[in-house]
């Protein structure tokens, strides 16, 4: 608890087994209350190890639902565990989990709705090991997102997010894709809801066991993400109504 408001990590997994422990072992209990791993039929012994470290609240997709799939079954059972902050953390060990207090005091404390941690505050993500490509590809994305959206975020892009509850509630983000574009439409619906976003600097972490997706998946995840920021400002001109919203 933080403020009398219950906290829950969701770990969203894929072949997570060599550094789900390592990711674990840092969360910081003395706040919170509950930890969720999806395993998104994995082929390894991610869900046995999350067994061993005593994650008490563990679901296995029998088939892989993709990125967005394993997200919906993570805010599912958050909320049903009465959840008032979730954390989304990938156990790849890319974020460092000591952040959760800082994050997830913004929101108990009424500051902000959602918090997102930021590779590109700062020097984190090429002092991280982020590629020069995918670097020039984040900035070109996150500048065009912020022109159609008519935001100002350093970027869309972060795999570490914490929300409210209550924006959780209000959002449909089961109606979103199971693919990687999921996070993008989420931020998508939290604008159109008229809720702010905060950042906080976060360091990175790029090596053999993190995950990442290759060029030709980056490539269709940026034509994704263009289409749901054109959506985005198509919907808020009225011209056009998005299943999402």
């Amino acid at each position: 608890m933080l403020n009398d408001k219950k906290i829950v990590v969701v770990l969203p997994a894929y072949n997570a087994a060599l550094t789900l422990e390592k990711t674990f072992r840092e969360i910081p209990f003395d706040i919170v209350d509950d930890v969720v791993l999806v395993d998104d039929a994995s082929k390894d012994e991610t869900l046995e190890i999350g067994r061993q470290l005593g994650i008490k609240h563990l679901i296995r997709h029998d088939n892989n639902k993709g990125y967005g799939g394993n997200q919906k079954s993570c805010y599912n059972k958050a909320l049903e565990l009465g959840a008032d902050v979730v954390v989304m953390l990938h156990p790849d060990y890319q974020y460092t989990p000591k952040l959760i207090t800082a994050m997830c005091s913004i929101i108990a404390n009424d500051l902000y709705p959602v918090v997102f941690g930021s590779r590109i505050l700062g020097k984190g993500a090429l002092k991280g090991g982020m590629p020069m490509y995918k670097y020039i590809f984040n900035r070109m994305l996150t500048f065009t997102q912020n022109v159609l959206i008519g935001q100002k975020l350093s970027e869309y892009h972060t795999g570490y997010r914490t929300f409210s509850g209550e924006v959780l509630k209000s959002i449909n983000y089961m109606a979103n894709s199971d693919d990687f574009v999921f996070d993008n439409e989420m931020i998508s619906q939290i604008f159109m809801k008229g809720y702010d976003i905060a950042e906080i600097t976060c360091p990175t972490k790029y090596f053999e066991e993190a995950s990442s997706i290759n060029f030709k998946r980056s490539a269709i995840y940026g034509l994704g993400v263009l289409r749901v920021s054109l959506q985005h400002r198509l919907h808020m001109w009225g011209l056009l109504k998005g299943k999402i919203y």
